[in-house]
């Protein structure tokens, strides 16, 4: 951190301009520290203390920045002093059209924030506000090469994954999904937006609880399924309950349980059959993806304050204080039972082999730029936008 050889004065300021509003809290002296990095995604009621004190310590003491598209500053004192650790700054902006992506002042923010948080609202707003601008450009940046963290409740973690339900006709509920699996309402987009290798083939769900999202949870992950090129998976949180995965790629998984209710859901099409799409993936026509009543694999965590539950994103296979779940849908109806834990094998290359693979980048599974390294999981990134996940051994 740079030395300040001044005292400094906490400061409250409020920017408005046409196309944006920003609500600042703090030092409005930059500091030069170094994130730690992770991603925090939150269900989208109350925000957890527990997850978000997380959030806060991987910003570094350095600056962290609220994005939404409605609302006003309610994350700012939280932030900066309710959670009782330390950061340079909390700065809230307001988007009011999407004019407001093209703000310089907005540019700068983003540069200099050690972590960013993306509030809740209406994902469709934040697909037609900031998809193809300098602001997710710059966020994009900003993970690859200065390793921020990041994160986002309902609507903002729901568009931090590979794929995403962009609500673009509105919302749809799991009856509705699995009663006719392409109801206009059902708008998966895939475009490139959010850039979080770890989550390239996930698409998330929230407010999982409130209401049942679990069937059209798997409805969205049937769509994906029919032109799949690796695993399709899904991370969905019941609304008190949130998920942070750190640089290693482990995801734990904070709540209030057994007080309350809190789970956390890690869905994968189960890759213990080798042909596994939907038997009926029709429109108007319920869904059913039975596959010997196996279709996909869920590992379900509920959220503790320590967060000690926990799924190795690395593999999917290894988890700690979650139990497996078969979930298989049959004439629009979920059904759901026990079962032992998935057994798939992780795709491995030997570097001898790597010669032969041209990758445009490769990172690390939070995002960072990397070089290829023995017994390490990375992620290959093409110039036609494929990315593969390899285990690099040296076997």
């Amino acid at each position: 951190m740079k030395q300040l050889l001044a005292i400094f004065i906490i400061t409250s300021l409020e920017v408005t301009g046409q196309s944006f509003n920003s609500y600042f809290l703090g030092n409005e002296l930059d500091v030069t520290v170094t994130s730690l990095g992770g991603i925090c995604l939150m269900g989208g009621a109350a925000e957890d203390d527990n997850a978000m004190k997380w959030f806060l310590e991987r910003a570094n003491g350095g600056d962290v920045l609220v994005i939404r598209t409605s609302g006003s500053d309610g994350y700012n004192n939280y932030l900066y002093t309710d959670l009782g650790i330390e950061v340079n700054s909390v700065e809230t902006i307001v988007f009011n059209t999407p004019l407001g992506s093209n703000s310089s002042y907005i540019h700068d923010k983003i540069q200099k924030a050690e972590a960013i948080w993306i509030a809740g609202g209406d994902q469709w707003d934040y697909v037609n506000y900031w998809r193809g601008t300098p602001v997710d450009s710059l966020i994009n940046i900003a993970i690859s090469e200065r390793n921020i963290t990041i994160g986002g409740t309902s609507a903002g973690m729901a568009v931090l994954g590979g794929a995403y339900f962009s609500a673009q006709n509105g919302t749809v509920t799991s009856q509705t999904a699995l009663n006719n699996p392409f109801d206009q309402n059902i708008t998966i987009d895939n475009t490139s937006f959010f850039n979080l290798p770890i989550l390239s083939n996930v698409i998330t769900d929230t407010h999982y609880d409130d209401p049942d999202r679990k069937g059209r949870h798997a409805v969205f992950m049937a769509r994906m399924q029919e032109n799949a090129s690796e695993t399709v998976r899904g991370i969905a949180c019941d609304e008190y309950t949130a998920i942070c995965i750190d640089e290693t790629g482990i995801a734990s998984v904070f709540g209030d349980y057994p007080s309350y209710n809190d789970f956390a859901y890690f869905l994968q099409v189960n890759c213990e059959h080798l042909e596994n799409t939907p038997e009926v993936l029709e429109e108007n026509t319920p869904l059913t993806w039975y596959i010997n009543n196996e279709a996909i694999k869920v590992f379900k965590v509920p959220g503790k304050t320590n967060g000690s539950g926990y799924l190795n994103l690395n593999n999917w296979s290894e988890g700690v204080g979650g139990s497996w779940l078969n979930w298989s849908i049959e004439d629009g109806v979920l059904n759901t039972e026990g079962c032992p834990p998935i057994s798939c094998n992780t795709e491995s290359v030997e570097e001898t082999d790597l010669v032969n693979v041209k990758p445009e980048l490769i990172t690390d599974v939070i995002g960072r730029k990397v070089f290829a390294k023995k017994n390490t999981l990375l992620f290959f990134r093409y110039k036609n936008g494929e990315i593969r996940k390899r285990f690099i051994t040296n076997d």
